[in-house]
């Protein structure tokens, strides 16, 4: 007779919007062992497997704290409630967090008391209205049930319930494998129960097996980031209710290095709670966030394609987005299974059309300098070396908007969009440039051939000063710059050839150049004055600084506003990054730019 063996969860703790998929292990009549699901529609042997899930509710009344949504809360901040900031984040697990939590905790009082004085409500955030199911209940403690949800494609039943003793009540909540908590669940512990039935006369065949959850969580809601206008445009006036520029000549691009599953291990980030570094946490966090930028143009690198396919694809297509990947040309081995990342490019199909994709493959590059330039005998040396597998993914765009006007009527506007991850290793100085070389003489080909504006956006994997950056940034690099010195295989030289005449400028060092005001200086202290880029883009506990950029060629864009930067302070003091906010260990940039008007030839 089929038997259940064993039944565990990845993770104890529920987290809301986060499906739980609990590992069941199941015998076979022949005594062999399996995981896979027995439904009713395919018995075996006359028997399948039926699934429960209940949520416990109990008389006693919890509420969660904002910083630690694993522990009870057991204080409030009154000003929270007195400045109608969401309930869910004025809670406290002790004195001693809410003293840490401090310089980040008063950030959102002065948002909303800023809010009132300037415009008698808030004002408009791109990313933060959309976190508001989770944080919007208005109490925690509340044991009223919310009308009735669908859980996927299975309803719940509220009104299925078996009364316990001490005070609780089980309500069942679901009927398949797999559930996703919802905000009725937080702070209740959830039972999941698996029983083997008779297909015949439908009946359980013996005690099921069960297992509780922890207490259900919120799903953390990091706080908003503005969106800044650096020209003298207002932007916050201009947000539609869908919260994207309604202007029709401009257009937004994200730029995110999402952290691969395969690098999110415990050894590499023991500072991050298990569960917020799990994969089914983190895509939904993922997700959460760049659907609520609600970017024109979105490229993300550190992409697994079984991620970019069995997910984000699926999941950004319900939200309008064509895509668009390019993997890495080696896998990565991770456990049992073998992984492999790459480039992944979006765009809204109401905003652009495709026109047409070249992929860029270093290794292929490699093997044809070393084949013109480098003597046999050491081919082999000079590719170990080269050979590092990473890509870029180019794409052309048309856009279905213009604001060229009369003058121009019918004008095609089209944008080539670079996509790139550079190689990581600190001591390959050479391999880095020379993959940036590579990469911006490729995009020389396609802006000769046609008048278009240029945007290089990813994880170059480069500081400010570098001397990538400075090939970038400049077009040139110093023939005295130090990393120069790192070249064994002849490839830089002469330095003069490390040139390009592509008029690139990165759209963060607008920053250093906006007027004065609050939201300015606190922008400008955010900025390197030395570099005019980000102190930081990425922030572990070993290491922070400046990777990521938007380059954008400044005779055919100019940058509207800038998705506002994080300050060390805005971090939890006792993180880094990944963290249950912020699910990579890099941040999102995002600009918004508009197309210059094109004078006739």
């Amino acid at each position: 007779m089929l038997s259940v063996l064993r039944v565990h969860l990845p993770s104890d703790i529920p987290i809301v919007g986060c499906e739980l998929s609990p590992y069941v292990l199941v015998r076979r009549p022949d005594q062999t062992v399996f995981t896979d699901d027995v439904p009713e529609s395919s018995p075996i042997e006359g028997h399948f497997l039926r699934y429960k899930w209940y949520r416990i509710q109990s008389d006693k009344k919890v509420a969660i704290c904002s910083v630690h949504p694993s522990e009870q809360a057991t204080l409030q901040c009154l000003g929270c409630v007195k400045a109608k900031i969401p309930v869910a984040k004025s809670y406290h697990c002790s004195p001693k967090c809410f003293s840490d939590a401090w310089q980040h905790h008063r950030v959102l009082h002065e948002r909303a008391a800023s809010a009132v004085n300037e415009n008698g409500n808030e004002e408009e955030e791109i990313f933060g209205r959309f976190n508001n199911n989770a944080t919007s209940n208005a109490s925690l403690s509340s044991s009223q049930s919310l009308p009735s949800l669908a859980n996927g494609a299975t309803p719940l039943y509220p009104a299925a319930a078996t009364q316990r003793s001490g005070g609780e009540t089980w309500f069942e909540v679901g009927r398949s494998k797999t559930y996703t908590p919802t905000a009725d669940d937080i702070g209740h512990v959830l039972k999941f129960e698996c029983v083997v039935v008779d297909a015949e006369t439908k009946s359980p065949i013996g005690h099921g097996s069960t297992i509780l959850t922890s207490r259900v969580i919120p799903a953390p809601s990091p706080s908003p980031r503005r969106l800044i206008s650096v020209s003298n445009v207002d932007v916050a006036g201009h947000l539609d209710v869908d919260g994207r520029s309604s202007s029709t000549g401009t257009f937004t691009v994200l730029s995110y290095n999402i952290l691969s599953d395969s690098y999110a291990t415990s050894e590499l980030y023991g500072y991050c709670p298990s569960w917020a570094l799990s994969w089914p946490y983190r895509r939904q966090n993922l997700l959460r966030e760049i659907v609520g930028y609600r970017a024109d143009i979105v490229c993300l690198q550190e992409v697994q394609s079984d991620h970019f396919e069995e997910f984000f694809a699926p999941e950004l297509d319900k939200h309008g987005y064509q895509a668009l990947y390019k993997k890495k040309t080696a896998e990565v081995f991770n456990g049992s299974i073998m992984t492999i990342d790459g480039c992944a490019t979006f765009f809204r199909r109401d905003r652009f059309s495709h026109v047409k994709k070249y992929e860029v493959e270093f290794n292929k590059a490699a093997q044809s300098l070393t084949d013109a330039l480098v003597p046999s005998a050491q081919k082999k040396t000079a590719l170990n070396r080269l050979v590092k597998d990473n890509v870029a993914l180019i794409v052309v765009l048309e856009a279905k908007f213009s604001n060229h006007g009369v003058d121009n009527p019918g004008k095609r506007q089209l944008v080539c969009v670079a996509n790139t991850h550079v190689n990581v290793q600190q001591d390959l100085k050479d391999v880095k440039l020379w993959q940036v070389h590579t990469l911006l003489k490729g995009l020389e080909k396609i802006a000769a051939s046609a008048d278009i504006p240029m945007l290089v956006c990813g994880d170059f994997n480069s500081v400010p000063g570098s001397a990538p950056h400075a090939l970038l940034a400049i077009g040139k690099v110093d023939p005295m710059h130090p990393d120069l010195a790192v070249d064994p295989l002849g490839i830089l030289r002469p330095a003069t050839k490390l040139t390009h005449s592509l008029p690139l400028v990165s759209a963060y060092s607008s920053f250093a150049r906006i007027g004065v005001g609050l939201g300015y200086e606190q922008q400008k202290r955010r900025v390197d004055p030395a570099t005019n880029e980000p102190l930081f883009t990425n922030c572990t506990r070993d290491f922070i600084g400046t990777l990521d950029y938007i380059f954008y060629s400044a005779d055919s864009l100019t940058v509207e506003s800038l998705l506002e930067l994080l300050d060390e302070d805005s971090l939890r003091k006792d993180t880094a990054l990944p963290s249950p906010e912020w699910s990579s260990d890099h941040i999102a940039l995002l600009a918004e730019f508009r197309c210059k008007p094109r004078t006739r030839r």
